[in-house]
């Protein structure tokens, strides 16, 4: 088995559950920019490596990037196949990251002005995670899917990952000039 398949050659990539579009086609820019912030997540990860309580909130955060890829990667025709949690973003699953992002505001001190990324490792790869979520989240918008809770998981992942970021600096955020006067 090879991981190339040359199907691809002609510019289109398969879709879940079948039907090809091109590979500059709207769900696969969302996807690629998913895919990008999944990938700063998991450089996060591995900079926090210490912090068994961060590499788990990464590792649920990139389980759940899964799910909604799959989402955004099915035709309209055949979105009654998706399964919630597994193919389809849920309302539960948009809950949890309110959750998740009120119980962290409660351990992080809000910085009063615009921070300036890069305080450390970790925090700075949180960062890049969340601007690659910020224009997944953009693109999703033009490509409205009726039903679906992507957007609005996206909406809540950036400000989660925001939070994880603050925290992830402690107290030490450095703040913009223009704001701190």
């Amino acid at each position: 088995m090879t991981i190339y398949t040359r199907k691809g050659d002609d510019g289109t990539t398969g879709l879940l559950y079948g039907g090809r579009v091109r590979k500059d086609s709207d769900p696969i820019e969302i996807n690629g920019a998913v895919d990008e912030a999944q990938a700063a997540l998991g450089l996060a990860r591995a900079h926090g490596r210490a912090d068994e309580e961060l590499d788990a909130m990464l590792t649920a955060i990139e389980r759940d990037l899964y799910c909604l890829m799959a989402e955004i990667a099915t035709l309209p025709e055949n979105r009654h196949k998706l399964v919630d949690e597994q193919t389809l973003v849920t309302q539960a699953m948009v809950d949890a990251l309110e959750a998740n992002i009120d119980a962290l505001a409660t351990r992080v001190e809000m910085p009063k002005a615009f921070v300036i990324p890069g305080q450390n490792l970790t925090s700075a790869a949180l960062d890049v995670a969340r601007t690659a979520i910020r224009r997944a989240e953009r693109l999703k918008v033009s490509y409205p899917i009726e039903g679906s809770l992507a957007g609005a998981y996206l909406n809540r992942l950036s400000d989660y990952v925001w939070m994880m970021a603050r925290w992830q600096e402690g107290d030490e955020h450095v703040m913009a000039k223009d704001a701190q006067k």
